[in-house]
């Protein structure tokens, strides 16, 4: 049985706003105990753990998360994929701890951050969501790691008081990591048949995941590699926190936008298998009008309110990060709807090629500006990088799928979108010279925004918002009737 796509998102949107709302709820409060020398050092010391954790992965997750979407109605075939997938994933991420703990825990001023962040490489062998993203079965994910993260804020609040407590803030956020992760164990006996060990064959999966980790690493590239390369050429490691604290408020926002990819990945690649592919084209529609939707009036919104934001949020000395924001903004837009083509199409068609080749010119891209800029403009330099970068993978996207999409109309529909958002921006604009008092401010444009841009694509008669409308409708006349 299918499970409701808007359910799914729903479910994996809580559980992406929830990952990141733990750094988010807390940073106002860790910005001001810690300082952003040691946001600084936190950020770049786990953006060095990350790229273990993407080595020793391989693109196991990618690819157990398509094969069991491919095999959703077929129990005991997916539960052979399974454990050979796990068992594939414990032995890669085991030679990825070995080469950590020889090459950092033992070595170098953070080594004492590095023998924590250890935990980190052994929560991530455990780590099984991929599992029940194949299944469609999101809420799995998000009900055990809600506590979990609940209980990391409660910690956090607890014990860190103090610039001193750095190394407290780093056990707190592995031990959130660990605990969600073997959480997700407890639900495998209802999913999962009886395997023989001698029916399982592990090695024939090591080809498909090198082939998806591939464009795993050219993407990391372009969202870790900038922090680590902001850290080594600038000796004040300030400047990674306040690139770090920008990032933190974009990429809140821009989990609402990729939240529909996560969830429309494994359906996408079990319509695929099942060789339907006007179904596969009707979502695909619905997707990037949903990315256009959400977007805009994200970007120009953030744009907007960030100066009278940021201070009251990360509290003083932290102005630049108004700057970071502005720059980075626009990549919701670009990474929405090079998600839409990547996550959503490319990948669970088996099209990793051309994915490949979006994602590598994206990495080059980002690597040689901000080899360039890093240097001179610290990060806003990489923040330019971050955008071109994302920007070019879209273009290469777009470009490698023309064939199978009329292109020009999906830009088409991306202009109720693009001039709402810009009446928005007008409005909430003029707003801000009559309200002195800055949160005020901001609640006010943030209302009125709504209301100005929900109001101007009615007024274009914008056919996705008039549908959701009556989706809306029908829910609740359904919901009434019921009561009577």
């Amino acid at each position: 049985m299918k499970k409701s796509i808007t359910k799914n998102y729903m479910y994996n949107l809580i559980y992406q706003i929830l990952t990141l709302a733990l750094p988010l709820i807390t940073t106002p409060y860790i910005s001001r105990v810690l300082g952003a020398q040691n946001i600084g050092i936190y950020s770049y010391t786990i953006s060095i753990s990350t790229y273990f954790i993407l080595f020793g992965s391989l693109g196991i997750s990618l690819y157990g998360q398509r094969e069991i979407a491919y095999l959703q109605e077929k129990k005991e075939a997916y539960s052979k994929i399974f454990w050979e997938v796990v068992i594939l994933r414990f032995i890669t991420m085991s030679i990825a701890m070995l080469i950590f703990y020889i090459t950092f825990v033992n070595f170098g001023q953070y080594k004492m951050y590095y023998a924590i962040l250890l935990l980190e490489l052994v929560a991530n062998c455990l780590d099984i969501s991929w599992f029940f993203g194949g299944l469609e079965e999101f809420k799995k994910t998000v009900s055990r790691n809600i506590i979990v993260k609940i209980i990391s804020i409660i910690c956090i609040f607890t014990f860190v008081k103090s610039s001193n407590d750095l190394s407290l803030y780093f056990w707190i956020y592995v031990s959130s990591v660990l605990i969600g992760n073997i959480s997700l164990w407890l639900y495998l006996p209802k999913y999962l048949k009886k395997v023989h060990i001698k029916e399982l064959n592990i090695l024939k999966h090591l080809k498909s995941t090198i082939a998806l980790f591939i464009p795993q690493i050219a993407i990391q590239i372009y969202t870790v590699l900038d922090k680590v390369m902001i850290g080594s050429i600038i000796m004040d490691k300030s400047e990674v926190g306040y690139y770090e604290q920008s990032q933190k408020i974009v990429k809140m926002l821009l989990a609402i936008v990729t939240s529909l990819g996560t969830v429309m990945s494994p359906r996408m690649a079990n319509t695929f298998i099942n060789g339907d592919s006007e179904k596969m084209k009707q979502y695909m529609k619905k997707s990037f009008n949903f990315v256009f939707l959400l977007s805009f009036p994200m970007v120009f919104g953030l744009i907007l309110v960030s100066r009278q934001f940021v201070p009251i949020f990360f509290g003083s000395g932290y102005e630049k990060v108004a700057t970071l924001i502005n720059v980075i903004s626009p990549i919701i837009i670009a990474i929405g709807l090079s998600g839409v083509i990547g996550t959503q199409y490319l990948l669970p068609t088996k099209k990793q090629k051309e994915f490949t080749i979006s994602v590598a010119i994206g990495a080059i891209t980002n690597f040689l500006i901000n080899l360039l800029l890093i240097g001179k403009y610290g990060g806003v330099g990489a923040s330019v990088g971050t955008v071109i970068a994302e920007i070019c993978v879209t273009i290469v996207q777009f470009i490698l799928i023309r064939k199978e999409f009329a292109v020009h109309n999906i830009f088409k529909m991306s202009i109720q979108y693009f001039v709402s958002a810009v009446v928005m921006f007008g409005i909430c604009s003029i707003i801000a010279n009559f309200i002195n008092n800055s949160l005020y401010c901001i609640i006010t444009q943030v209302f009125v925004g709504i209301l100005v841009y929900v109001s101007c694509l009615l007024i274009l008669k914008n056919e996705f918002i008039y549908t959701i409308l009556d989706k809306v409708k029908q829910k609740l006349r359904k919901e009434s009737k019921h009561e009577i």
